[in-house]
């Protein structure tokens, strides 16, 4: 049975959107899915951190691949009903207003880098991390997904 992703359908739905989206937007390929491959499960095994977050209000995460999930101590259960804010150390208000601005223009950002922080308070530098609006074929916004794969300990 296939694992339900909170918000969005099943774990193939939301892989598709993924990378459906992320082609759209910048041109480029998130990750290679080999023919025949469960794309779901490409995205889940990659070594790049791959996360999403809802369209509430306070949006709050609703996918997280492996790589995810061991970064910020979490299972899926507790990933997936944290809000995306507490994953963050707060932005400084230029900085925000600077990021948020890109991504409502171009659909997507793929040169943000800030400080985050895990479930049990470990704080890290992420490096170049793509955030890009997860659009379904009909033009419905389904919320906002982030990946990269550089980070550091601070």
């Amino acid at each position: 049975m296939a694992q339900e992703i909170r918000g969005s359908g099943t774990r193939e739905i939301h892989a598709r959107l993924l990378l459906d989206s992320y082609r759209r937007l910048t041109g480029k390929e998130l990750l290679r899915v080999p023919d025949g491959a469960d794309p779901a499960a490409v995205i889940e095994e990659a070594d790049i951190i791959v996360l999403s977050h809802d369209t509430e209000q306070d949006p709050v995460l609703n996918y997280g691949n492996r790589a995810a999930r061991a970064l910020w101590e979490m299972d899926m259960e507790t990933f997936v009903r944290t809000p995306s804010r507490l994953t963050a150390e707060p932005m400084e208000r230029e900085e925000r207003a600077r990021f948020l601005a890109q991504v409502a223009e171009r659909g997507y950002v793929d040169d943000y880098t800030g400080i985050r922080i895990s479930s049990t308070g470990k704080r890290f530098y992420i490096v170049n991390a793509t955030v890009w609006n997860l659009v379904d074929d009909y033009g419905a916004n389904r919320g906002q997904a982030a990946t990269f794969s550089a980070f550091t300990y601070i």
